[in-house]
């Protein structure tokens, strides 16, 4: 069985939500560093700007990671799928 063509859609789609759950995970990393490192602040507004950055990270990286991701994934299909077109595809051995 021979990998000829890879739905773009279906790629973008798959790619997206991969990277946004690492995006999550990232985030999740970057709010865990920011509420570690406001707990060392002296003042409040450091604190709480570390904290703000935290929280907008869980949201922010997803969103970012997820778009890219899609993006990636879009490009990549076609590319493969020309590629292939050229190429053959790629061999699959399935049971």
């Amino acid at each position: 069985m021979v990998l000829k063509s890879i739905g773009v859609f279906s790629m973008a789609k798959m790619m997206g939500a991969l990277y946004a759950t690492a995006g999550f995970l990232v985030g999740l990393l970057f709010a865990l560093m920011s509420v570690v490192g406001a707990g060392f602040a002296d003042t409040g507004a450091e604190g709480f700007l570390a904290l703000v950055f935290g929280v907008g990270a869980v949201i922010i990286f997803p969103v970012f990671y997820g778009v890219m991701g899609f993006l990636a994934g879009a490009l990549m299909s076609v590319i493969y799928n020309f590629v292939a077109g050229v190429a053959g595809g790629v061999e699959l051995n399935l049971e």
